[in-house]
């Protein structure tokens, strides 16, 4: 098939997306005092934060954002990173960060972040078949012809992307789109399809997920053997990030679930020393999760808000501490809100608008639910019955967590959120998730990380446990070695097997034929794309896979999601009646409105259905305005005349 990338693509596609991620991060953190785990967890969801006010920045000043834009943009945040670090380095001299792993310690966890993202990669592979497969989710177009039309126009602003679907009269939406503005760079700089970059985007996320996860134990002082369970224990679950992936799939959603952990980290960081260096990097990372989907702040206050709990719950003078605390969060507040007022504003109008909200349908009862979560199985046919067992000795041993008890109330939190959406659409469960719009499975998905980590901790403890009570000559790290080897042995390679079969339902099919965007169908898009001239687009159905065409060739169509929601009313009408175009004056004034000159369309619906969604286009064949230029088994492209 076409989108079928060389292994050099795959190199060049999987190396550019580290660069594009870690590089702008490491420098910012670099100078901004960040060094060790910290560094590594936190730089790309500084890079994220750098990439998302740059593209609205840039669009603002009536600038382009390309490679070059942004790289400046990075060094006027190292630039001013670097002078806080001096200032605090100058005024709150911060004392020397206690040690707390062995040398041996570190190793290990490398290896097991490592062997996560390995695993984690597998598994997506499998499941998509190659890299460079296409996503069969209805929200894969958006973001694929989104990060093209930013890489193409230097667009950055947050409604940019939305004119593909919604032009003329329309009005684009707000979305926030930092994903799409550093795939973007990517797509220009690895010269890969958009498919692969998305993909190669994909493919990280287990492994993202776990190194933060790994640096939140950092952080709060946790054992090296509970960060290297904590990385395993959270590419396994399925409902993490596989079942997404093979739905939407929802990428933003996705890449702020695997960086929500890292809000918990910056804000006890600044907690702990407040001064201008943390309060940047608290400032950043907040803006950041804000820069990639508006859900993902809300969904990190949900995750570190329990940290405050367990932190103002402690003895001592608690109101005293409170008060400090909530002093000095004040002017991150503020600071944040005027660094990310585009996002901010753009989010309050979303809310505000006329666009419909009408969530989704109810899943189970609430005990249902809750065994969902017990289990860790949502709708597949078995649950992951040793991630149970983990989990269960997760609770066991729950005591032993010290500073990370909170982990357990952001488990409840997340998992009663989730219980609630699944079981009812009560006017109040509706409001309160509107961020997620009501989504079960982005809720799952939320309860499910930090239920990863208590089952996390639940192997971490038994090695505890085992290492207490055999004689000292056994070294505990060889103990550990063997139970998180065993996990990785008992659960099949952290289900990494099923786990692709799972995502593999959104892209792959025993019958290509039946995908929602079949091999044929691409070809034709393709082809399309040698035959169009610049600046030429075509009439296309929304609903037959042809909505790729711009994604894979740069050839503007009419349709170019299958949102329907208050289209132009040159799309509404040359659905409704563009086979008309010789009689209906209307129907040709759109058509040269919008420069159309090609047809294409994808493969028909079976009878009865009608052939495409789009009356206008039933029965194209043998009308004398049109030429046919291209036809395979699945699609077909037409010339207009003239």
């Amino acid at each position: 098939m076409p989108s079928e990338p060389t292994l050099l693509s795959d190199v060049a596609g999987v190396a550019v997306m580290l660069l594009v991620l870690g590089l702008p991060g490491l420098l910012t953190g670099l100078a901004a005092g960040l060094r060790g785990w910290a560094l590594a967890g936190l730089a790309p969801l500084l890079s994220y934060a750098i990439g998302g006010l740059a593209g609205p920045w840039t669009h603002a000043l009536g600038l382009p954002y390309n490679p070059l834009t942004f790289a400046l943009t990075t060094l006027v945040f190292a630039a001013v990173a670097f002078g806080l670090r001096r200032l605090t380095l100058r005024r709150w001299p911060p004392e020397p960060e206690p040690g707390l792993w062995a040398r041996r310690g570190h190793f290990a966890v490398i290896a097991c972040v490592v062997v996560t993202a390995v695993i984690g990669g597998y598994a997506a592979i499998y499941g998509m078949g190659h890299l460079g497969a296409i996503a069969q989710g209805g929200d894969a177009p958006y973001a694929a012809n989104g990060v093209r039309y930013v890489a193409s126009t230097g667009d950055g602003s947050l409604t940019g992307m939305g004119t593909l679907n919604w032009y003329g009269d329309a009005t684009p939406p707000f979305y926030p789109n930092a994903y799409h503005l550093l795939a973007a760079l990517q797509y220009q700089l690895s010269g890969a399809s958009i498919p692969l970059t998305l993909d190669v985007n994909t493919m990280l996320l287990p492994g993202l997920l776990a190194l933060s996860l790994v640096v939140l134990v950092r952080e709060f002082r946790g054992r090296a053997v509970l960060a290297g369970a904590v990385a395993l224990a959270s590419a396994a679950p399925v409902m993490s990030t596989y079942e997404s992936m093979s739905r939407g799939p929802l990428y933003p959603f996705l890449l702020g679930l695997a960086l929500t952990p890292l809000a918990a980290v910056a804000l006890r960081r600044y907690l702990g020393r407040a001064a201008p260096d943390t309060a940047f990097v608290l400032v950043l990372g907040a803006v950041g999760l804000l820069c990639v989907h508006s859900s993902t702040l809300f969904g990190a206050v949900l995750f570190a808000g329990p940290m405050l709990v367990q932190r103002w719950a402690e003895p001592g003078a608690r109101l005293k501490r409170i008060g400090r605390d909530l002093l000095a969060l004040l002017p991150i507040a503020v600071v944040s809100v005027l660094v990310a007022w585009l996002q901010l504003f753009g989010a309050l109008g979303l809310a505000s608008s006329t666009l419909p909200y009408l969530g989704w349908p109810i899943e189970y009862r609430a005990t249902t639910a809750l065994g969902a979560l017990l289990g860790f199985q949502h709708w597949e046919p078995q649950p992951q019955l040793w991630l149970s067992v983990a989990l269960l000795l997760g609770f066991v041993f729950f005591g032993r967590l010290g500073r990370l008890r909170w982990i357990g109330l952001s488990a409840l939190v997340s998992g009663l959120a989730y219980m609630a959406v699944a079981s009812s659409n009560s006017s109040l469960v509706m409001a309160l998730s509107r961020p997620w719009w009501d989504d079960p499975y982005r809720f799952i998905s939320m309860a499910i990380v930090p239920l990863a980590f208590i089952a996390g901790h639940g192997v971490a403890s038994l090695q505890a446990w085992i290492a207490e009570r055999l004689p000292a000559r056994v070294p505990a790290a060889a103990v550990g070695t063997v139970v998180l080897l065993g996990f990785v042995v008992v659960t099949n390679g952290l289900y990494a097997q099923s786990n692709g079969g799972r995502l593999a339902a959104g892209y792959r099919a025993a019958d290509p034929r039946t995908l929602n965007i079949t091999p044929d169908e691409e070809r034709a898009m393709v082809e399309l794309g040698k035959l169009a001239k610049p600046g030429e687009w075509a009439m296309n159905d929304r609903y037959d896979g042809t909505v790729w065409t711009y994604a894979l060739t740069g050839t503007r169509t009419v349709a170019a999601h299958d949102d329907g929601t208050a289209p132009p009313s040159d799309a509404v009408l040359l659905a409704a009646h563009f086979k008309e175009y010789p009689t209906n004056p209307a129907v040709r004034a759109a058509v040269a409105r919008l420069n159309v000159h090609w047809v294409i369309l994808g493969r028909p619906a079976a009878p009865p259905e009608p052939a495409y969604q789009s009356a206008g286009l039933v029965g194209l064949d043998g009308l004398p305005f049109l030429r046919q230029v291209y036809r395979n088994d699945d699609a077909v492209i037409y010339q207009l005349k003239g």
